[in-house]
This record gives C-alpha cells, sequence and structure tokens, in this order.
C-alpha cells in the first residue's frame, strides 16, 4: 500500500523559510508527476508547484520567484523550499503523487495528510 507521508509544517514569521518534504513509500513501480497542493482557511484547494519525473516545473503565480519544487527519485521523495514567506501563504499543504503500481497498471493519483504552514509575526 502507498503512503504519502509528509513533513516541515509549522510556524514562520514573514520572510522566513520552510522546506516540505513528501515520501512515498510502498511497492511502486513508477512514481510519475508530483506536487504540492495547498488549501487556506474559507478557500478552495489550489495547486502551487508541479514537478515531472523528468524534472520539468511548473507553479502558480503567486509563489514563482519564491517556491521552487524539487525531487529524488532514489529517495521517491517530493521537496517544496519556500522562501520569502507571506501571511496569504498560511494553509495547508498537500502532497499529491501519480504513482504506477506495477508493469502495465494503471497510473492512481494519492495524497498526503496535510502539513501545517502559518506565516506569522
Amino acid at each position: 500500500q502507498v503512503q504519502l507521508v509528509e513533513s516541515g509544517g509549522g510556524l514562520v514569521q514573514p520572510g522566513g523559510s520552510l522546506r516540505l518534504s513528501c515520501a512515498a513509500s510502498g511497492s511502486i513501480f513508477s512514481l510519475n508527476t508530483m506536487a504540492w497542493f495547498r488549501q487556506a482557511p474559507g478557500k478552495q484547494r489550489e495547486m502551487v508547484a508541479t514537478i515531472t519525473s523528468g524534472g520539468s516545473t511548473d507553479y502558480t503565480d503567486s509563489v514563482k520567484g519564491r517556491f521552487t519544487i524539487s525531487r529524488d527519485n532514489a529517495k521517491n521523495t517530493v521537496y517544496l523550499q519556500m522562501n520569502s514567506l507571506k501571511p496569504e501563504d498560511t494553509a495547508v499543504y498537500y502532497c499529491d503523487a501519480f504513482i504506477i503500481w506495477s508493469l502495465g497498471g494503471r497510473e492512481v493519483e494519492h495524497w498526503g495528510q496535510g502539513t501545517r504552514v502559518t506565516v506569522s509575526s
């Protein structure tokens, strides 16, 4: 059974930095596109950043130049380095991954449990 375990959230002052991690475990045949989403109180979940298995990345406009998504394929782990954090970055951050379990199997989307990021002075 695949699990996505996130870590790295917490409380940080405006202008500070945090690094989120998300490790996928289980009998994984192929770990494809991975992403970070976030959901602020009273708002819909939104895509923050995505990264393909080949390393191509995409970001929502509000985090471009401040956040960096990366992955370590040997560790089945995706990271989100968040710099110059703003109060409006406050949200629960979720890891998202598209995984193939076995040769010839179909791609299945999995979500982590979420990690809370609070940006406040």
